[in-house]
């Protein structure tokens, strides 16, 4: 065989995708899913407390059984085939390393330490010191959160540092230093032996860590003392240089090209987030939002960087030059829920099943657990058609998405969802529809965010679970928007943006745009918004607006 291959790695909340893809027509060789163990048996995470959790070993044991099945399913010779690999994570991931560069839950003495592993993207234990940082940086004259949007989020890399380091002596003493988990995986791969060998994507650095050109990196000293005297001289443990995803990390070392059974001539580009590849794989265009939607969302939007000269987007989730497309504006929003609000639904109807169907004196325990079983896996589906039945009424029920906090605009894992205008003709289709609407809501409120900080978004594009699985949120998606709305065609635009970064990486392109025009799979559907509908839809969010204020104001810290 005579091909060029390259390896997209997707490190998503509940699993890992790896899929082989031809770099002349962007087809799908093979691919393989990984489910983490250890997440899911609910090991190191508390609901009540926010805290979630993973430990590296799932990531790790993903890692190398994805590849190595992919290999095994492209058949007898396709190793001399793959020319590179770059991966994608959520984010923001971090995790404590030591001096080598190892997370401390992978050495003896942390192994079953919840703040020794990768603290996931939706982990909120951090919201005091979120606060903190939001109420000192307004005390300098430097505003050194203008680039996030002006608020930072719990959810990121600073807040989580600071709450590991306030609450856990032992890992404190123990950290030499803070890694993004995208950041991680190609210093693993391409055998790092010492944290400063670690390069660190513009991606996670510019979006979490605070880092931009204006500054001369990260913020002084200074302004994390200040915050903080445990953050004192922690930037010296850091970084001072970023890389785009198009660059590369290194090559395969000697123990993972032995582990995966390829030749240590692959190329490991530089990582970045899931969301961030995954608008290049969706194949994302300038001032059009791509929203990756899964269990939250991730809107991503690019601009030509002489465009937005002097434009800072408030309330989003950052603007960072190069952290999509080298050479053009990333700039990132976002819905801390989104699939997990019908996942959250879904399990509260399910609550008799798990609870009470197991001791029925009617069948016995294996049948219950299958009916059990059957009935949760249908549950989302079932409810969405008959929701979508339901037309929209000025006045029914109406619903705030903000079950997991509120991302943006305006960062507040604070604030709580809302659920109002219930009687006793509300059924569980109908508050299904209201959570569904609700989260186009959600949705529509970042549009109007870029609107009217001057930044025009001239279409949608969906990718990711949601948008491929539900005809019934999309069409809502488009009739609350009032806009089109187009759907990718791959089923994995994560990985497959991760392996256009791969190919770019080993020089199979000279650009990312390249390798997005020969890799690119092109859209399956649009949805188009109903002009009746939509009028509907434009009185109900000026509903849901009041009804969130309302809502902010009443929320309990």
């Amino acid at each position: 065989m005579n091909s060029s291959w390259v390896i997209g790695v997707d490190y998503g909340t509940d699993s890992v995708r790896s899929i082989i893809v031809d770099v002349h027509n962007g087809n799908e060789i093979a691919s393989a899913v990984f489910y983490y163990p250890r997440w899911k048996d609910g090991l190191y995470c508390n609901a009540a407390q926010s805290r979630f959790r993973q430990h590296p070993l799932d990531y790790v044991e993903g890692l190398e059984t994805t590849i190595r099945q992919c290999l095994q399913q492209a058949g007898p010779g396709a190793a001399a085939n793959i020319k590179a690999i770059s991966v994608d994570t959520t984010g923001s991931t971090p995790v404590a390393v030591d001096e080598t560069g190892t997370p401390l839950a992978l050495t003896p003495a942390f192994h079953d330490n919840p703040n020794a592993m990768f603290v996931l993207w939706k982990d909120h234990t951090a919201l005091k010191e979120a606060a903190a940082i939001n109420a000192t940086a307004a005390t300098f004259e430097e505003n050194y959160l203008r680039f996030v949007g002006g608020i930072y989020s719990s959810e990121w890399f600073w807040a989580k540092l600071l709450h590991i380091l306030r609450v856990d002596e032992t890992v404190r003493n123990a950290t030499h230093s803070w890694v993004e988990h995208c950041d991680w995986i190609p210093f693993l791969l391409s055998g790092g032996k010492h944290i400063s060998q670690l390069k660190r994507g513009v991606c996670s650095a510019g979006h979490k860590a605070l880092f931009a050109e204006e500054f001369g990196g990260l913020p002084p000293d200074a302004f994390f003392s200040a915050i903080d005297p445990l953050l004192q001289g922690f930037t010296q443990k850091l970084f001072t240089k970023t890389y785009t995803s198009g660059e590369a990390a290194g090559h395969l070392c000697p123990e993972w090209a032995e582990r995966l059974g390829l030749p240590t001539s692959v190329v490991i580009g530089i990582g970045a987030f899931d969301a961030h590849m995954g608008a290049v794989g969706g194949q994302i265009e300038p001032y059009h939002l791509s929203k990756v939607m899964g269990t939250s969302t991730c809107d991503m939007l690019v601009a030509p960087m002489e465009e937005m000269k002097h434009k800072l987007v408030k309330g989003i989730c950052g603007q960072v030059p190069g952290s999509v497309i080298p050479g053009m504006m990333g700039m990132e929003a976002g819905q801390s829920a989104f699939g997990d609000a019908y996942a959250w639904f879904s399990n509260v109807l399910a609550w008799p099943l798990q609870h009470l169907l197991p001791s029925s004196s009617l069948i016995d325990a294996e049948t219950a657990a299958k009916l059990a079983q059957e009935t949760s896996g249908r549950m989302i589906t079932e409810l969405a058609k008959q929701a979508a039945q339901i037309p929209p009424e000025e006045h029914s029920e109406l619903g705030i998405d903000w079950l997991n906090g509120r991302r943006t605009p305006d960062a507040d894992q604070s604030l709580k969802g809302t659920l109002t205008g219930l009687n006793l003709a509300t059924d569980a289709p109908r508050i299904f529809r209201t959570v569904a609407e609700s989260t186009c809501f959600g949705a529509k409120a970042i549009v109007e965010r870029f609107e009217r900080e001057g930044v025009p978004v001239k279409g949608l594009i969906g990718i990711g679970g949601v948008a491929k699985k539900s005809a019934f949120i999309m069409q809502m998606m488009a009739d609350v928007m009032n806009m089109p709305i187009r759907i990718h065609r791959s089923e994995q635009t994560c990985a497959l943006g991760a392996a256009m970064f791969a190919a770019t990486a080993a020089g199979l392109f000279n650009r990312v745009e390249d390798a997005m025009e020969a890799m690119g799979q092109g859209f399956e559907v649009t949805y188009h918004p109903d002009a009746q509908r939509a009028g509907i839809y434009e009185n109900r969010y000026q509903k849901y607006k009041a009804l969130g204020a309302f809502t902010a104001a009443i929320t309990i810290d």
